[in-house]
């Protein structure tokens, strides 16, 4: 089956942005639900995105939205949560699928592309992110029972432009001083490319996939210590990367869990404590030749080390 207008939400943030991009190449028409439309100009200027401004909590609204789109996807998700333990991750990652499919099933559309992650379990009993993404991906699935046609997305650590990976550890290795303690540095991932994912999401639009989990994963497999050794290369940064042992690493957690921003919390340590790497890769399924960290991340780090904060420099000297 074809579908011409697909309704987003998450469509704002660093995987919708780049995914909305993709979409309007294909020739698609995309309404994207944000609760603040003026902040996103850059997406207001493409005139295939609709940008409405939703609560997306509300299903009266999600209904009528869906009513005119031909499928959904949902990208909406957190890392971390604000408040009481568990309230967040309930409400993005559970509550929030069930009213998307209560809504769709009202409006008709029968079509959810569903944003997962990689080790994603209703029945983890530690990291809660990941017990609720289990729960709110089982949930969608359940609904073929009624008719619709889910296909869900389980990447690993997802790197690209305007990532929250490669840049924030770019970040605190720019501010940190010679030594750099990591938790958990011995966890595996096989970062993805966000071009990747979205490009398997619009290659899934079709039914095909329906009823399928896709475990999407890049061509390297690395720990996180050589992760954040290979950023500090880019930068051009000699720190040194001192791995912390579980016993450190929790006490890490306990500190930066209650600190502004939250930088690292238990519950980032429970997750991993999985390695987030893939047993069936679905990209090459798909027909796409996973991309390495090495084609697309020098490039938007290449602006962070000294040399390229000195150039940035320069260039807006000559313009004032």
């Amino acid at each position: 089956m074809s579908y011409e207008t697909i309704c987003v939400l998450g469509g704002t943030g660093f995987v919708g942005q780049h995914l909305v991009n993709r979409l309007t190449n294909h020739g698609y028409k995309v309404r994207i639900l944000t609760r603040r439309r003026e902040r996103h100009r850059s997406l207001i200027v493409n005139p295939d995105v609709a940008l409405i401004e939703a609560d997306i909590h509300d299903i009266d609204s999600l209904v009528q939205n869906f009513s005119v789109a031909d499928a959904v996807i949902n990208l909406a998700g957190i890392l971390n949560e604000n408040g009481k333990r568990g309230e967040g991750f309930q409400r993005i990652h559970v509550e929030l699928p069930r009213k998307i499919v209560a809504a769709a099933l009202t409006s008709g559309t029968r079509r959810l592309l569903h944003m997962s992650a990689l080790n994603a379990d209703a029945n983890e009993t530690d990291s809660l992110y990941l017990k609720s993404k289990g729960a709110g991906e089982d949930l969608v699935h359940a609904a073929a029972d009624k008719g619709l046609v889910v296909t869900s997305f389980r990447p690993s650590v997802i790197f690209g432009q305007g990532d929250s990976f490669f840049n924030r550890f770019a970040t605190l290795l720019n501010i940190s001083p010679l030594l750099f303690p990591l938790a958990c540095p011995n966890s595996r991932f096989a970062p993805v490319c966000v071009h990747d994912v979205a490009e398997a999401i619009c290659r899934s639009l079709d039914d095909a996939t329906g009823g399928e989990r896709l475990d999407l994963c890049g061509p390297d497999v690395l720990t996180l210590k050589e992760l954040v050794e290979y950023t500090g290369k880019q930068l051009g940064k000699h720190c040194y990367i001192m791995g912390l042992g579980d016993g450190m690493s929790r006490m890490q957690a306990r500190i930066l869990g209650v600190m502004p921003g939250k930088p690292f919390t238990m519950d980032n340590y429970h997750s991993l404590q999985k390695d987030s790497v893939c047993i069936n890769n679905a990209l090459p399924s798909l027909g796409i030749k996973p991309t390495p960290i090495t084609s697309v991340v020098p490039g938007y780090l290449a602006g962070k080390n000294a040399r390229g904060r000195y150039q940035e420099f320069r260039r807006h000297s000559r313009r004032s």
